[in-house]
């Protein structure tokens, strides 16, 4: 198998190399959302989770959003003892996040409750904690649980970042933010 991340969705943002890799593949496989993105290149097999790319041989390519070695399917392909012959990597949201924000993420604590629970002890005190996020844990419950827990400082979401219908939105730490889509980075510039 050949693992091939293409960025934040819109294929504009996937590495040369990636693209490369995904018109010279023999079977492509995606999740629809980032299918949709590959078909005027390749024939692509959707799948809907992880778990369908069992059903396929090894000699395929599963193409994922970002960096396929944060927070991706890297992980859950080795513990299912998947040979991966080769890793592509192309940005990941969060890199697009921050370029869009200019700011730096040198020392940013990155963390993932996308599908996860949610730790908030983990967010920093001071600093910058980039968070990927879902529709349980969106960032209206970061937002309010870190309020609650004496943070303040400045939340930048991110929704549908790359595409069409991109928004970026600004706010303080306790704001209410509106769910636009599950799809979400959420940076937290916490000051105490």
């Amino acid at each position: 198998m050949i693992l091939v991340g293409i960025g934040p969705g819109n294929i504009k943002y996937a590495s040369l190399e990636a693209i490369e890799v995904i018109k010279n593949s023999r079977q492509v496989l995606a999740f629809s959302r980032l299918g949709k993105e590959l078909e005027d290149m390749v024939s692509v097999k959707y799948i809907r989770t992880l778990e369908d790319i069992l059903d396929y041989d090894g000699n395929v390519t599963l193409v994922v959003s970002g960096d396929p070695l944060l927070y991706s399917a890297f992980d859950f392909l080795q513990r299912k003892g998947i040979k991966i012959e080769k890793v592509i990597p192309s940005i990941s949201s969060f890199q697009y996040m921050m370029c869009k924000l200019k700011k730096s993420w040198n020392d940013a604590l990155i963390l993932s409750f996308h599908g996860r629970e949610a730790d908030l002890d983990k967010v920093k005190r001071n600093g910058i904690t980039i968070i990927f996020t879902d529709s349980k844990y969106n960032p209206s419950f970061f937002s309010e649980h870190l309020f609650w827990k004496g943070y303040k400082g400045k939340i930048y979401v991110g929704f549908n970042l790359s595409y069409e219908d991109e928004v970026i939105v600004e706010g303080n730490i306790g704001d209410t933010f509106e769910e636009m889509s599950n799809l979400s980075i959420l940076v937290v510039e916490a000051c105490g």
